[in-house]
């Protein structure tokens, strides 16, 4: 062997043992020249042996050396008849079968002779046994290997495995509250059929409504279309249920086949927004859905949730027979029905039934459906388009396909869809790590435009209430130009709407400095943060008036009341704040936030600056000594 080849060999790190690995060898280190000798009384058939991972089955039957049976799975030697079911290297064994067992084929019948080390004699055996078990005595084991298979290990007490016969198609298994469609048949450990519902139609039932045996349950809810397997399950898997409504078996062997599974997506976790796949579509779930926004053509018709007969819009009526086109993350569609077109395959059917708060009460409404109504829609979605995608586009192309996304976010925000605008920006933003600008003009025109995205995002949060992540969106701008005017701007109106006023102060006048064209905005803005801070003082002042006139048992009442302020209504507390633009030729670009006033309270008591800022740091030292001579006047009383 070359040198290179050792060192490398040195060098490859050693894959890591798992403690079961590290348990299986330091046991087997136990096993000594003699302690375990097997003898083949009946040859099996093919080459193959069971290895670690494998589910074995087989019979035992335990003799001492003179002939003497002590136990046996057989019945005609006093057993119950029901052969030992095990996963060779993760069921709890005897060494020697552990050993001996992977030795073996199929069909074969051997002898082992295990010394009291390798059966249940051996310190710490992790199998129990009765008092009066000879197991300090060496004994004879005789195994008929019936079968091993590959095995899938369902629940970790080995409860319920399953045994693949033939495999499906695809890789979606059914999960709550899928709805399943099966061929089953059930029999006992020993081979009895217990029941079979394999003749005419298949067995429906719903996963998660305990339709089946919990066991069952959870071995069909690792199969695929169109599999069949076996499913081993013991009897603390085996609950009652409408299949089978009496269980008196320690262990039963359900034959499965899933014909078909229908997809029902609980989509809001609650139950409230709910998809159930009527046709299967084309193509792989869920790679071949519009899961990013797309040009959509639909079909749907629309109708009252439990008045299927009140059709109140129907595509094919309604629009002439031509499919509804609209573009997703755009807010054309209401809310439900887009979530679940995003989760269709072209050529599906599906019905959703939707609560009013996503269908139309956040949403134009139809004159006939009235305000609070349940929805049902049926909806065929025909195909969809993705977008462009800017691979190989030049610089100037790039820019235009972003200046009309940019529109669209801009169109969505004057709209009040903050949220859906927010997502079109940022996902500019996203794209435009891809974007390489190839000379300094192209450089200066891609980092106008980037930064005008981030305060965009920026704008959003601050309609969104969302005041620190407004600021997080305008240091992102000011980060790569710190002399930006309307970044020092935006996030001085955040700061305003958190109560930051030493920080809203310091970038309105940062301002000036920078751009003397923004002097009269910034001039505005210092005017309006002079007023606010009079009005945060002069509410504090109030709230706190009186307190210490009051006697110290009166003290927690006062608090009571500063405690309950309570905001205002939305009309009321929303700053009349009308920012101007500071770029007049990015007007229809850059769009401008009026972030909503938070409650009074909140904006006086999260930060010690504030409030200190509001009643003064004297008032708040004798409040906190008047706080505490009443608390000691209590305790002394």
């Amino acid at each position: 062997m070359a040198v290179n080849q050792v060192a490398e060999q040195e060098f490859v790190p050693k894959k890591k043992k798992s403690p079961s690995d590290e348990e299986k060898e330091k046991r087997r280190k136990k096993i000594t020249p003699g302690s375990l000798m097997k003898a083949e009384m009946r040859p099996g058939a093919g080459t193959e042996r069971p290895v670690d991972g494998d589910q074995v089955i087989y019979h035992c039957t335990v003799r001492t050396l003179d002939g003497v049976v002590v136990e046996s799975t057989r019945s005609e030697l006093g057993g119950k008849g029901i052969p030992v079911r095990q996963v060779l290297g993760k069921s709890k064994m005897l060494l020697g079968f552990l050993e001996g067992i992977p030795t073996m084929l199929k069909g074969e019948i051997a002898m082992f002779k295990m010394k009291p080390e390798l059966h249940y004699g051996e310190v710490d055996c992790p199998v129990a046994v009765s008092e009066s078990f000879p197991k300090h005595d060496e004994l004879h084991f005789e195994v008929e290997m019936i079968d091993f298979s590959k095995v899938k290990v369902v629940s970790d007490d080995f409860g319920v495995v399953k045994r693949v016969i033939n495999e499906g198609e695809g890789w979606e298994t059914p999960r709550e509250p899928y709805e399943v469609k099966a061929r089953i048949s059930a029999k006992s450990s020993d081979g009895k059929l217990i029941l079979s519902r394999t003749v005419g139609e298949p067995f429906l039932f719903t996963i998660g409504k305990a339709e089946v045996p919990k066991g069952l349950e959870m071995g069909i809810g690792t199969m695929t279309r169109g599999e069949k397997a076996v499913v081993y399950v013991t009897d603390q898997y085996l609950t009652e249920s409408p299949f089978m409504s009496v269980i008196d078996y320690k262990e039963v062997q359900f034959e499965v086949e899933l014909i078909h599974l229908i997809q029902v997506r609980d989509m809001l976790g609650d139950g409230r927004l709910i998809k159930r796949r009527v046709r299967d579509g084309r193509g792989e779930f869920p790679m071949d859905c519009p899961l990013h926004d797309s040009l959509l053509r639909v079909h749907y018709k629309g109708m009252l949730l439990g008045e299927e007969e009140t059709v109140f819009y129907d595509t094919k009526v309604d629009n002439n027979g031509e499919p509804l086109e609209f573009c997703s993350g755009e807010g054309l569609v209401p809310e439900g029905l887009e979530m679940c077109v995003r989760l269709m395959l072209p050529g599906e059917i599906a019905t959703v039934t939707c609560p009013p708060d996503y269908a139309y009460d956040k949403f134009e409404r139809p004159a006939n459906v009235p305000k609070g109504a349940h929805i049902k829609w049926e909806i065929e979605l025909l195909g969809f388009e993705m977008p462009k995608d800017w691979t190989g586009l030049s610089f100037q192309n790039i820019m235009e396909e972003a200046e009309k996304i940019k529109s669209t976010g801009n169109r969505l925000f004057k709209e009040g869809k903050f949220e859906l605008a927010k997502a079109k920006y940022e996902k500019m933003l996203r794209e435009f790590n891809h974007v390489n600008p190839q000379d300094d003009d192209e450089g200066k025109i891609f980092l106008n435009a980037r930064n005008s995205l981030h305060l965009n995002v920026a704008a959003c949060y601050l309609k969104m209430g969302e005041c620190r992540k407004s600021i997080e969106a305008c240091n992102k701008v000011l980060d790569s130009s710190p002399v930006h005017a309307k970044a020092l701007y935006r996030r001085g109106m955040a700061y305003m709407s958190a109560g930051d006023f030493d920080e809203a102060k310091a970038d309105f006048e940062k301002m000036i400095t920078v751009d003397k064209s923004s002097e009269p905005d910034a001039t505005a803005a210092l005017v309006k943060l002079k007023q606010k801070e009079q009005e945060v003082e002069k509410k504090a002042k109030k709230q706190f008036k009186g307190l210490f006139d009051k006697k110290p048992g009166e003290i927690a009442e006062v608090g009571a009341d500063i405690i309950i302020q309570t905001q205002k209504p939305e009309e009321e507390n929303r700053e009349n704040c009308d920012e101007k633009n500071l770029d007049k030729d990015e007007a229809e670009e850059n769009v401008e936030a009026d972030p909503p006033q938070r409650p009074m309270f909140s904006r006086i008591s999260p930060v010690g600056s504030r409030f200190f800022t509001a009643v003064g740091l004297q008032i708040f030292t004798m409040i906190i000594a008047v706080l505490f001579s009443f608390l000691l006047f209590q305790f002394l009383s």
